[in-house]
């Protein structure tokens, strides 16, 4: 019953983490017009926090190690909870970019912290749902906001119900930490199993070591980048409210959400290369859909929703993959690339964005997403060659 018990918390936590992801998109249009700030400016602010978030990632083993996965869960949460109340009450732009540090620090400890518990004790069925419930929380945060905007509490209003929840989260995830007990404080090692595991294995081509790393890259920068640039992309180009806006940015996490929990079900039938490569060509087909600005708005919200239900497997398969394309020691090497990579595509190239939309118009944001997409989609085909 307890391990029962601590997966619901473990879900729970997910939530919290996934609950800010799709707000400062939301939200920017009203936060730069009060801050007087350009467009451009929010990439600053993700990359504060991504830059955060993986300094945070790369320390959290040895952190998690000394104080266990349900206390630096906890406290992370703690601390992503009073910077979304810090948010609230910024006075100034510079506020901003100190609080992100925090967001970051917090939110990269409980990514690491819960994906390696869960990887370690739950099946990959519960990690594929891990990762649904993520999206549930992603879902909630954008529509929070957009109802607070097109309220009289305004975008500082939801900063603060969202911070609230979020403080409510870990009170609750304090309480549950009787239940991390049963966490075992050893780590097994899979390196006495490299010589063996290596017939199993196609020869290394030392491109394929990179090119797993780049597919990150190239679908957090899409993905991301779709995020957090449609609610401007709605309310400038397609002249909808804020709160209307906030609905469609969470139809598109609700999409996501809704795949990553149907993976679950058939993931080990159609297998990790097969959903990878329909997914992509689906997210494709939505991008370029909501890409076109002259079709009609339903056309456009289908577009946004095609697309969110073809980037569900996409990462969660080719994480997966990745144990199975190389050995255990390299493995363990690529999927640290991976993150990194997933790092430099969640903040550099959203920014990179938004200089675009600063400079060419956010008319051309989506076409750059529909790109970064076929390139993935290019990639993927020789990585499956050579591994």
């Amino acid at each position: 019953m307890a391990h029962f018990l601590l997966l619901v918390v473990i879900y729970i936590a997910f939530v919290s983490l996934g609950l800010p992801d799709g707000v400062l998109g939301v939200a920017w249009p009203a936060m730069r017009a009060d801050f007087g700030q350009p467009l451009a400016a929010v990439g600053l602010i993700t990359i504060v926090m991504t830059v955060c978030g993986a300094f945070s990632a790369i320390f959290s083993g040895r952190v998690i190690a000394r104080w266990g996965t349900g206390v630096v869960v906890m406290l992370s949460g703690l601390l992503t909870g009073l910077a979304l109340l810090g948010f609230s009450w910024a006075p100034s732009f510079w506020w901003l970019l100190a609080l992100a540090t925090l967001l970051g620090l917090g939110a990269g400890a409980v990514d690491t912290g819960l994906n390696h518990f869960v990887a370690k004790h739950y099946s990959s069925r519960h990690m594929n749902w891990l990762h649904g419930f993520w999206g549930l929380g992603a879902t909630m945060g954008p529509f929070v906001m957009g109802s607070a905007l097109a309220s009289n509490v305004g975008w500082t209003g939801g900063y603060r119900t969202i911070g609230l929840v979020q403080l409510s989260l870990a009170a609750l995830l304090c309480v549950a930490l009787p239940l991390w007990k049963r966490e075992s404080p050893g780590e097994s090692s899979d390196d006495t199993e490299q010589s063996s595991a290596l017939a199993g294995f196609k020869p290394i081509n030392p491109w394929a070591l990179w090119l797993a790393p780049l597919t990150f890259l190239l679908y957090v920068a899409a993905e991301v980048g779709t995020a957090l640039w449609a609610a401007s992309i709605l309310i400038t180009s397609r002249q909808l409210d804020a709160l209307t806006a906030g609905v469609w940015v969470s139809l598109f996490f609700a999409s996501i959400t809704a795949g990553r929990f149907g993976i679950g079900v058939v993931a080990n039938r159609l297998g990790n290369r097969h959903l990878v490569r329909v997914g992509l060509c689906t997210a494709v087909a939505g991008a370029t859909l909501f890409a076109i600005p002259v079709l009609p708005p339903p056309v456009s919200l289908f577009g946004l929703m095609l697309m969110g239900l073809g980037c569900a497997p996409v990462y969660p398969s080719l994480m997966h993959e990745t144990a199975r394309r190389f050995p255990p020691l390299t493995a363990r090497r690529v999927i640290g690339r991976q993150l990194m990579f997933s790092y430099v595509g969640g903040s550099f190239m959203p920014a990179a964005f938004g200089v675009l939309a600063t400079y060419a118009g956010l008319v051309w944001v989506m076409p750059v997403v529909v790109v970064l997409l076929l390139l993935l989609l290019a990639v993927t085909r020789p990585l499956d060659q050579q591994t």
